[in-house]
C-alpha cells in the first residue's frame, strides 16, 4: 500500500510561538514621576509637589503616659547646742582631760563625739549644752568661751533636716562619768592631746583645735582674753525633734563636786 503524503501550504505552516519573558515586579499605575524621560524642570517641579502634599499630612498624636511627680520632702531645721568639757583646764596640758560620748552606729563601730542635744523652748544655747552634758555624760560644766557652730543636712522619717549646733569650752565643775542615757552607749575622759585621734568627725576635731588656742590664751593672758560669748535669746518656739529623748536623770541623785571617774583612777 502506497504511503500518504500530506502537503501543507505555506500560508498554513505553523508559526513560531515567541515567548513572553516574566513580569519582576507590578508595574504601578500612571506615568512615573520623576522617571528619566522628564526634563530637569520637570524633577524639580514634582518634587516640590511631593513635598507639599507630605506637609498637609496630620501626623497622629500619640498618647504619652503623665510623668509621676517625685514626693518631695518636707524641709525642718533644727537648732541643737553642746559642749567640750575640760577637767584641768587651768592646770598643765598633759594632764587636761575631756568628756566624749561614745555611740554604736549601724556598722557595729564606735563614734566618738561632743555631748550635745536640742534647745527647748525657753532656752538659751548656753543652758541647752549645760544641760546636755549633764544629761548625756552625767557631769557638771560652766561656758567659758563659744567654739563655733557646725550646720549639716541629713533625712530621716521622711523628712530632710537642717542642723545647726552651737559648741561651747566649758570648765569641769563636778559630778561623775555617767552612761546611763539610753542614746549613749559609752563615756570616757580622753586626754586633750589625744582628741584629733578619738573625735569620729573633722569639724568636731577642727573645734578641738580652737579649744586648744583657747586655753592657751586662758593661760596666758586670763579668762579676759577669752572672746566674749555671742548674744543668744531663749527659744520662743518648740522644734520638731528628729530623735526622742527616753531618759531624764534623777533630780534627786545629787553630783559630788570636785570629783571624776573615768576608770583611770580618780582625777584631782
Amino acid at each position: 500500500m502506497p504511503a500518504t503524503i500530506a502537503w501543507v501550504s505555506d500560508g498554513e505552516q505553523p508559526k513560531s510561538r515567541r515567548r513572553r519573558g516574566r513580569r519582576r515586579g507590578r508595574r504601578a499605575a500612571g506615568p512615573p514621576e520623576g522617571g528619566a524621560d522628564q526634563s530637569p524642570g520637570q524633577r524639580r517641579q514634582t518634587a516640590a509637589k511631593n513635598a507639599d502634599n507630605s506637609s498637609d499630612i496630620t501626623p497622629k498624636p500619640q498618647k504619652t503616659r503623665p510623668r509621676r511627680q517625685p514626693d518631695r520632702l518636707r524641709t525642718v531645721h533644727e537648732t541643737s547646742a553642746g559642749g567640750l568639757v575640760i577637767d584641768g583646764i587651768d592646770g598643765p596640758k598633759d594632764r587636761q582631760v575631756a568628756a566624749l560620748i561614745g555611740r554604736i552606729d549601724r556598722r557595729g563601730r564606735m563614734l566618738w563625739s561632743l555631748p550635745k542635744g536640742h534647745i527647748e523652748r525657753g532656752e538659751t544655747a548656753e543652758q541647752t549644752a549645760i544641760r546636755e552634758v549633764a544629761e548625756e555624760t552625767g557631769i557638771q560644766g560652766s561656758v567659758l568661751a563659744a567654739l563655733g557652730s557646725i550646720d549639716y543636712w541629713f533625712v530621716t522619717e521622711g523628712r530632710r533636716v537642717h542642723k545647726t549646733v552651737h559648741h561651747y569650752l566649758m570648765r569641769f565643775s563636778g559630778g561623775e562619768l555617767s552612761d546611763e542615757d539610753v542614746e549613749v552607749t559609752e563615756v570616757a575622759w580622753v586626754p586633750l592631746h589625744e582628741l584629733p585621734k578619738r573625735l569620729a568627725y573633722a569639724d568636731e576635731r577642727r573645734l578641738a583645735e580652737v579649744a586648744d588656742e583657747l586655753i592657751d590664751k586662758l593661760h596666758t593672758d586670763g579668762p579676759a582674753a577669752l572672746p566674749p560669748l555671742p548674744r543668744t535669746a531663749p527659744r520662743r518656739r518648740g522644734q520638731t525633734h528628729s530623735h526622742t529623748r527616753n531618759h531624764r536623770p534623777d533630780p534627786a541623785a545629787q553630783p559630788q563636786p570636785g570629783r571624776r571617774t573615768n576608770g583611770c583612777g580618780q582625777g584631782p
